[in-house]
């Protein structure tokens, strides 16, 4: 049996089709290992690629071969250990499939598969069927994307634009209309040099002849002369910039900064964030993203201070949810953006300050909103803004999802749960 192995480098992509061939045959182990990585990598190191191991039972190829068939009796001389019916232990298998067991003299095995995925096919699977809800296609004026689109033929142009068919095209009209006249004459010309040699007296128009000679080979120069395509006859592709409507997000990232959020729960809280960072960063292109952190009071920040500042104080969250009210109106109006938000916290509020975040988000955020998330990141029982978000899913249904991380292990699947791509998002992302 001949076995062919493509060991073709990637570096000029040669095999790039079987290695896809491959990434779709070993999705689950992939997909599983990379759900593997999310939980037990560090902040910074979500973007690299991977080590995805497959089991060697399930790398192996079906094959057919002829069975023995039937009852077979060998006799091997010289045997002083066994009779007739005595039963044989199973050789001791090999420990290459490990490296678990003891050191053995005897048996073989074959290694685990390990191969190396790439940053983006890590992404790949890390982001895959996870879409923003409810996307809607608004469109922002003043912000569109261009797509360069034909506009026809004009007389200018860069040599990479030339219209190589209608430069031709020119440039045969122009010898037609410059070379007609003198082809007639040609024309004419043969056609009385034809009738004088078929005259009985060729002697007496000799002169005539010659002079026809000339003629003729004069307009045949000047024909020559004038060249197969000239500056003129060039003609050069047009093309305008066309907009293109595109739709267009703004996620806003609400963060516990409060004193109740120990280190760990801070810690999964940016976890989250960073996955869905990378998540929008990767999957759309018109995407604006808020940082919100609060305690007490509430601030807008970038990216740096919203993962890695130290400070920290009590817990009103509604300062967190009148800020976003306040932005939304100020910057992202809902007629003209999606508008996302998700808010990470341990659900620990000051208790009259949690009835006053559902009127918030009931009368001024909701309705303005496509999505809205709530991870609460609390190992212990819920607290009282779960119970009021509780009255708030009921009413807003799928514009509303709330999750429960209790570790780093439910990071990503809680992730994917809150963002997974519904049947009918296919057609309109």
């Amino acid at each position: 049996m001949s076995y062919i192995i493509d060991r073709r480098l990637n570096a000029k992509n040669k095999s790039a089709v079987n290695r896809q061939r491959f990434l779709r045959r070993y999705r689950s182990h992939i997909k599983k290992a990379v759900s593997d990585a999310v939980s037990k990598r560090s902040i910074t190191d979500l973007e690299n690629g991977e080590n995805v191991s497959i089991p060697k039972r399930d790398i192996s190829e079906p094959t057919f071969r002829h069975g023995n068939g039937g009852n077979k009796s060998i006799i091997l001389p010289g045997n002083k250990e066994f009779i007739q019916g005595d039963k044989i232990a199973r050789p001791p298998q090999g420990d290459g499939s490990g490296g678990s067991g003891q050191a053995s003299d005897q048996g073989s095995g074959v290694d685990d598969f390990i191969f190396q995925i790439t940053q983006e096919e890590f992404l790949e699977f890390l982001f895959d069927d996870l879409a923003l809800p409810n996307l809607i296609k608004r469109q922002l004026s003043g912000i569109e994307s261009f797509k360069y689109v034909r506009a026809g033929v004009v007389n200018e142009g860069t040599p990479n634009k030339i219209n190589i068919i209608r430069s031709m095209r020119q440039a045969a009209g122009r010898r037609i209309a410059l070379t007609s006249a003198t082809r007639k004459k040609i024309k004419n010309f043969k056609a009385e040099y034809e009738k004088l040699l078929n005259t009985d007296s060729i002697l007496r128009n000799n002169k005539r002849l010659m002079q026809l000679e000339k003629n003729i080979e004069k307009l045949k120069r000047r024909l020559k002369k004038i060249p197969f395509i000239d500056d003129i006859d060039l003609r050069y592709n047009f093309h305008i910039k066309h907009p293109q409507p595109t739709s267009k997000a703004v996620m806003f990232c609400l963060m516990d900064v409060s004193g109740s959020m120990n280190q760990n729960m801070k810690d999964m809280a940016k976890r989250f964030f960073i996955l869905l960072f990378l998540f929008l960063k990767r999957n759309y292109q018109k995407i604006e993203v808020v940082f919100i952190r609060h305690h007490t009071s509430a601030k807008e920040v970038n990216e740096e201070e919203f993962f890695y500042s130290r400070e920290t104080g009590g817990t009103i969250v509604s300062s967190a949810l009148k800020l976003t009210d306040k932005i939304i109106s100020d910057r992202f109006p809902a007629n003209e953006w999606n508008i996302y938000i998700a808010q990470a916290s341990d659900g620990d509020n000051w208790n009259d300050d949690s009835p006053i975040c559902r009127k918030i988000l009931v009368n001024n955020i909701l309705p303005k909103a496509q999505y809205y998330a709530y991870v609460e990141i609390n190992p212990r029982r819920h607290q009282a803004l779960w119970r009021e978000y509780e009255i708030i899913q009921k009413e807003f249904g799928e514009y509303f999802a709330m999750q429960q991380i209790k570790d780093q292990s439910e990071i990503y699947p809680v992730f994917r749960e809150l963002f997974q791509r519904k049947q009918e998002q296919t057609a309109t992302t």
